[in-house]
């Protein structure tokens, strides 16, 4: 996977939206994020502009509507942005952060067994095989 562009907060919650109900319109996006947002539609659509820029979105004008699909999967884009938390603040290593979790009491049981199960899974998939 190459390193995919940088997006925004904002225009990630663009993105979420397109990643959802894609192929998307201009009209459908604004409707939707204007329900959740504060946003001015100009904004949205500067913001969507923007991803069409970075590479992020694609569209094609049907009539005088243009609709959007994603050009960047977002189980990708989470991947990349994951990988990079990581780095930045645990040196990489997932366990770290985890750790990190614990000592805070940031996790709650229903979380903890829910890693617990991912865990088990994964150790099953993998033959028995230490994770």
């Amino acid at each position: 996977m190459s390193k995919l562009p940088q997006i925004s907060e904002a225009e990630f919650e663009v993105m979420k939206i397109i990643w959802k109900y894609a192929p998307i319109n201009t009209n459908e996006i604004t409707e939707r994020l204007l329900k959740t947002t504060s946003w001015r539609p100009k904004t949205i659509q500067t913001l969507i502009k923007r991803l069409v820029t970075k590479g992020v979105l694609s569209y094609e004008k049907q009539g005088r509507i243009f609709v959007y699909t994603p050009l960047v999967k977002e189980s990708d884009y989470i991947c990349q942005e994951s990988k990079s938390f990581l780095n930045r603040f645990f040196n990489g290593h997932l366990s770290a952060m985890v750790s990190s979790y614990l000592e805070q009491d940031q996790l709650s049981k229903a979380e903890i067994d829910s890693l617990r199960e991912l865990l088990s899974v994964r150790e099953k998939k993998d033959g028995g095989s230490d994770v």
